[in-house]
């Protein structure tokens, strides 16, 4: 048989640089849909929305869980659904767009199905993962493309490649992801055990900066004009407040915590007072 006549089997890989980063905002939604789902429900899936950066990476800000049934051999979504959520979330936010999907637990087999649909209404989407069963010991995140295996023009089938991840948050939310992450959660932290780990954190930042400044005085490092504007510019970012004005925001604060937590009790009281009448 000539060369010409062979038949290539071959695969038609993704681009290489493609790359994401998700917002912890995506995967605490993700998670409350997992709680909330159906009883029969194995899994949860749904429409990521983003946007695609200069650099090519892709920017997962925000989703929304979409109904589904799947067996072995089929999957069946609510495409109305999907369409109404996708144009009530673009009157919000016109810029996000669909940029993939998630699942809970791992890549299963009607999931092809399921990024083929995807990939009718996006170009190359991100398949985003979320071990929310914590069987590797925490909730393990990871994202996914599709490459397509061919036999000459015939595509045969499609097999998810990982692609680098990146999860984006702030300090605040920092804290909340470490609280969640492990597999055992004695309790969540209220107001006050909150406020004490940022302060917390905030003094250790403190004592670095200070370490160092006292370094650079002393002559033991030599000095970094980056370092010194960025602690500069922190510095004429704080408000201008006299200690009595600090005490006194500090104080109306804790005030208005402790009213909430009496008005809260106060409301407790009554349910249990008017059972108890009920039952009289």
């Amino acid at each position: 048989m000539g060369s010409s006549e062979q038949t290539v089997l071959q695969f038609v890989p993704s681009p290489t640089s493609v790359s994401a980063r998700v917002h912890p905002l995506v995967i605490y939604n993700i998670c409350d849909c997992y709680v909330r789902r159906p009883d029969q429900a194995e899994r949860v899936i749904g429409t990521l929305l983003g946007s695609v950066l200069p650099d090519g990476t892709i920017d997962i800000r925000n989703s929304y869980a979409v109904p589904h049934n799947e067996s072995s051999d089929q999957v069946a979504l609510d495409i109305d659904y999907h369409h109404n959520m996708l144009s009530s979330h673009q009157k919000v936010n016109p810029k996000e767009v669909i940029v993939g999907w998630f699942s809970t637990g791992g890549v299963t087999g009607g999931s092809a199905l399921i990024h083929e649909f995807y990939s009718r209404e996006v170009t190359n989407p991100v398949h985003l993962t979320v071990d929310t069963e914590f069987r590797t010991g925490n909730a393990a995140i990871k994202a996914f493309v599709s490459i397509s295996l061919s036999l000459g023009e015939q595509q045969l089938a499609a097999q998810f490649q990982e692609i680098p991840l990146d999860l984006r948050m702030v300090e605040a939310e920092q804290i909340g992801f470490d609280v969640l992450k492990p597999t055992n959660v004695d309790k969540l932290p209220n107001d006050l055990e909150g406020m004490e780990a940022s302060m917390e954190r905030l003094l250790a930042l403190i004592d670095d900066v200070y370490k160092y400044a006292d370094d650079v005085v002393e002559g033991r490092i030599a000095a970094d004009s980056k370092i010194g504007r960025f602690i500069s510019d922190a510095i004429a970012s704080l408000p201008k407040l006299s200690p009595h004005a600090f005490d006194k925001l500090v104080n109306d604060s804790l005030q208005d915590s402790s009213l909430s937590v009496l008005y809260d009790l106060h409301l407790t009281g009554v349910v249990i007072l008017t059972r108890k009448k009920l039952m009289l």
